[in-house]
């Protein structure tokens, strides 16, 4: 919470959001874009539903200055909106002292540089274009917003690659996005970080901390059976839709995009491409898996649960 009252909580972050929606909006109107497209692309990137009017989606503008403005926004909606309330209370270095942020601004920056050098190389782009275009995919993947302006399931093995494991990570907690969310992998990385400290000098305390506070055990325990259940649930229904005979790629990453509220994977659900093909069950278990992947999971998994069901005796 960010006050005391949760209802004013909900307001503060309502007002960031219909702010943010609003600027984007006035942004992609003196771009260029008609004022219903550009409402309809402003409340689908606030919501990183990524839905377009265009078959091309933002491709179809191919405007550079379009596709600036969204990226950028694409970033601001997968960063936690309690840093904005900071921010402008006045404490604005709030940013970079969040090491969930500095996690995602990193992840976001090294993701583009390397997927940049990765197509120039191959001679796809010009470095301006592969800049132009890689920014704008990698920050649609990791916000689980799902636009494109490039089929990315041409573009070389790595920067493939590079944009599944961005899929599964997802952006900021307190953020519009899906996926895991960038907080969990922090996390993780810290409880890796002590196990190994713990080997290593087995009689010393070790604490896992954030932001210079120490991290219960409940919450880690939490964390790590998020992560397992996120991998169980995507392992299942990777092996259930792998029964419609599809290619290996296309099935698996129907599943990381589903789960992730991403849109498009690789294969025939390309950027280009759609999830038409696959049969009824297929689709409804990637239903299922977008309905608990935007529901953080665990809410999903307790109304299947029988004690969820009984009664409460008194």
């Amino acid at each position: 919470k960010l006050v005391p009252k949760i209802g004013q909580t909900a307001k503060i972050l309502y007002s960031i959001y219909i702010v943010l929606t609003t600027l984007l909006a006035i942004f992609l109107l003196i771009a260029g874009m008609p004022l219903y497209d550009a409402l309809i692309h402003a409340f689908a990137t606030a919501g990183t539903g990524g839905f377009s009017g265009k078959n091309l989606s933002i491709g179809a503008y191919g405007s550079v200055f379009i596709d600036a403005i969204i990226t950028v926004f694409m970033f601001l909606f997968g960063i936690n909106f309690s840093l904005y309330y900071h921010s402008l209370k006045g404490n604005f270095k709030s940013f970079f002292k969040n090491e969930e942020f500095r996690f995602y601004i990193g992840l976001v920056f090294i993701s583009i540089i390397v997927i940049t050098l990765n197509l120039v190389l191959n001679g796809f782009y010009s470095i301006g274009e592969g800049l132009r275009y890689s920014a704008f995919q990698v920050n649609s993947v990791i916000s689980t917003t799902g636009y494109a302006t490039a089929d990315f399931n041409l573009w070389p093995v790595l920067s493939k690659f590079i944009l599944i494991m961005l899929m599964f990570i997802g952006p900021s907690a307190g953020s519009t996005g899906g996926s895991m969310k960038c907080i969990r992998y922090l996390l993780l990385l810290k409880i890796i970080k002590r196990e190994l400290a713990k080997i290593i000098h087995p009689r010393a305390v070790h604490t896992v901390k954030l932001a210079g506070k120490a991290v219960d055990e409940t919450t880690l325990w939490g964390t790590m059976a998020f992560f397992f259940i996120y991998i169980i649930i995507f392992v299942i229904s990777s092996l259930v839709v792998c029964l419609d005979g599809k290619d290996l790629v296309s099935s698996v990453t129907a599943v990381i995009a589903s789960i992730g509220n991403i849109g498009p994977g690789l294969g025939i659900v390309g950027p280009t491409g759609s999830y038409s093909g696959f049969s009824n069950l297929s689709k409804i278990v990637l239903s299922f898996c977008m309905i608990a992947g935007r529901l953080e999971i665990l809410p999903v998994l307790v109304l299947f649960s029988p004690s969820a069901w009984k009664k409460a005796s008194i």
